[in-house]
């Protein structure tokens, strides 16, 4: 007891010094008992940095998918999140809140963290890089990124005169200010451009080709330019200036010539995951850090020297892939969100309180999206393309996205950019990366008004959608056994996704190839036409709806699949495309399936003659038997139905064995598993029908 009380004593002599020190801590009396919630530490630094990450890693995904909903790339809410949570909305409304988050004295946690991120993004974005494009770069992917690089730079430049004397800072020079603000308006985000074109399924496509090679160009351009300005703006002098041009050029030799040739003797011995250890990740990331050390000290950002570690990676696909994996999940979910809300901190919409401000606004965005969207369409057409390909080119070529706030975090940086300047620029990358979605939807649609095409008698064409690689070869092949007599007038379509839309371009391209090798393998042992289309997609279930339905499609298959909770194929999923899918939907429930020889059509009543009618193109090689029960399994004069075979469904002597396929609706299934019936879980694969609302 005595040692107690003494404690008690030391303890209640403390909060009196923290008192006499002017230390308000907040406590409550409970049975006599003080509590110090100070001892809770809710502002020590790294309570703070954790729930700072936390509260940034929630909102970037929960606005990302928000923007997913709406077919945008999910980096417009990862940037929206972070121009939320600075002081344009949180800080207007509940600066208490903004104040506690994000106090003043964590910003530069923050900062460092973000710019590690940044880091690692840009040596992805590197690593993504395909040189080899930029070896067999077209003629006109030349010219198209050259316009679009040099019409919204000298319009960039011309506008600086401008906006020089009200917006550049005390000390930046004309020079300085008109360059950076020309390869601001000229930035083309290479990621961003590469997920859209992987989404809307343009991968494979002349127009997805020729606009990823122009932004492989235009990025590469970009980056070099700004290394330049950036040199400009950080020295003293002209002389300054090109010495440190000269010091980035011995240093691009050296990575070229020395560390690329050292690192590719790795990339070749460690191609297998299992023998990636933790030394060769170690060198690698070593390179990526010494590299941006060293353009950091010659004056050109740490970001560039990322963005060139990522360059040298050599073209081991494998190794790659591995590399990328051990890092992009901690750049992009964890670190990346930091740097949008570190910009987002610095963007101070508030600013803009004058009317004049919000028109330099809107003409600083005119400007942009008439030099990148116009220049890249016009140089388009130049190079021989049709319009509609010329004005899509220029919607995707005027995306700018997070690379753009890469450019404008520098210039901040090093001082070019003003605050209102810098607030303008990044609402400009905001609106031009939102419009790049809606605008290729109201070119497809202006054009497809304008396009009419000629009616094929007998034309019937199938879009099947799977996941596994063996699903869609099954799916082909049962497609192939009903239709393939009608090879000439059979167009059949095969889609895969990936539920996800921040993998690489080569990861995608390697996954594209696996998910169609059976596809391909199957088509072109029947003699074939199949068409692949290959995407990203964060919501699946919503982009096969979507296809569906824009490609006009007689008949949509996909397998089945149990959800998570209960035993019903026909639920989850599968209730979702039979609902929203405007054409005929087939759902495949597989059972061991290998062809198609004999085909048992089970309905309910005469109103389903309708699976009689698509029997009626079936192959001729195929027997088909038909059914028509009641609900109560009891057979029924079929006077529409060409033949009746009685069927027990009571259990007994199981008939079915001997057909490789059952077609039914998906209303007659359902009542028949509610019946009892031995047929919906015997040995035939089943093949169910939904009529389409059209």
């Amino acid at each position: 007891m005595a040692v107690t009380i003494t404690l008690w004593q030391v303890f209640s002599a403390g909060l009196a010094l923290e008192r006499s020190r002017g230390t308000q801590p907040f406590e409550f009396s409970a049975t006599g008992l003080v509590f110090d919630f100070s001892v809770v530490n809710l502002q020590h630094p790294l309570s703070v940095l954790i729930l700072q990450i936390l509260v940034i890693i929630i909102a970037s995904r929960l606005l990302g998918w928000l923007m997913a909903l709406i077919s945008q790339p999910t980096v417009i809410g990862e940037i929206l999140a972070g121009i939320m949570l600075g002081p344009s909305l949180l800080g207007l409304f509940f600066p208490q809140i903004n104040a506690f988050l994000f106090p003043a004295t964590s910003l530069g946690n923050i900062q460092f963290l973000s710019q590690i991120g940044l880091m690692l993004f840009m040596f992805i974005i590197g690593m993504e890089l395909d040189v080899s494009i930029l070896k067999k770069k077209a003629g006109s992917a030349v010219v198209i990124s050259n316009a679009s690089i040099i019409i919204p730079y000298a319009l960039g430049v011309s506008l600086a005169y401008f906006l020089y004397t009200r917006f550049a800072p005390q000390q930046t020079t004309f020079v300085a200010f008109s360059l950076f603000l020309g390869i601001a308006l000229s930035i083309t985000a290479f990621p961003v451009l590469a997920r859209i074109v992987q989404e809307r399924g343009l991968t494979q496509t002349p127009l997805g080709a020729t606009a990823i090679t122009c932004a492989a160009v235009d990025d590469v351009t970009a980056w070099g330019i700004l290394a330049v300005v950036v040199a400009i703006a950080n020295s003293t002098g002209i002389g300054g200036a090109l010495m440190t041009i000269g010091l980035s050029l011995v240093y691009i030799l050296l990575m070229l010539m020395v560390m690329r040739p050292l690192l590719n003797k790795i990339a070749h011995k460690y191609t297998v995951k299992e023998t990636i250890s933790k030394p060769v990740v170690a060198v690698v990331l070593s390179t990526m850090l010494l590299s941006s050390y060293i353009t950091e000290v010659i004056g050109i950002h740490a970001l560039f020297g990322a963005f060139m570690a990522g360059v040298i990676i050599p073209d081991n696909v494998r190794f790659k892939q591995i590399m990328a994996e051990k890092i992009e999940d901690v750049s992009l979910v964890l670190l990346l969100p930091l740097f949008f809300v570190y910009t987002g901190l610095r963007t101070q919409i508030g600013l803009l309180n004058e009317p004049s401000l919000w028109i330099t606004g809107l003409i600083v965005i005119a400007v942009a999206v008439i030099g990148k969207f116009a220049g890249s369409a016009l140089a388009a057409r130049f190079t021989g393309q049709s319009w509609k390909d010329s004005l899509l080119i220029g919607a995707l070529m005027n995306t700018r996205g997070l690379i753009e706030l890469v450019a404008l975090n520098i210039g901040y940086d090093i001082g070019v950019l003003s605050p209102e300047i810098f607030t303008i620029l990044v609402l400009m990358a905001l609106v031009t990366t939102f419009m790049t979605g809606p605008a290729m939807s109201l070119i497809n649609y202006l054009f497809r008004k304008t396009e009419t095409e000629q009616p094929v008698i007998g034309l019937l064409k199938v879009l099947i959608a799977f996941g596994p690689p063996e699903a869609g070869g099954k799916l082909v092949s049962m497609v192939n056994s009903l239709f393939g007599n009608r090879k000439e007038g059979l167009k059949m379509t095969a889609l895969h996704l990936t539920p996800n839309t921040e993998i690489s371009i080569k990861n995608a391209r390697m996954y594209e190839e696996d998910a169609f090798i059976q596809v391909k393998q199957i088509a072109a042992e029947a003699g074939i036409d199949v068409r692949a289309i290959y995407r990203t997609a964060e919501n699946v279930s919503q982009e096969i709806i979507k296809t569906a339905n824009r490609g006009n499609y007689d008949l949509m298959i996909v397998g089945s699949s149990r959800p998570l909770m209960g035993q019903d194929e026909t639920g989850g999923k599968a209730r979702y495309f039979f609902d929203k899918v405007k054409c005929d939907v087939g759902l495949f429930i597989d059972k061991g399936f290998e062809k198609v020889c004999n085909i048992l059509i089970i309905m309910e009543t005469n109103d389903e003659s309708y699976l009689q009618e698509m029997a009626g193109s079936f192959n001729p090689g195929c027997k088909i038997d038909s059914a028509c029960l009641l609900p109560l399994a009891v057979p029924v004069n079929g006077a529409q139905v060409p033949e009746i075979k009685p069927v027990r469904l009571d259990g007994g002597e199981d008939n079915f064995s001997s057909y490789d396929l059952i077609i039914s609706t998906l209303n007659c299934y359902r009542n028949q598993r509610e019946a009892g019936a031995n047929w919906v879980d015997g040995k035939p694969s089943i093949l169910l029908i939904s009529q389409g609302s059209r």
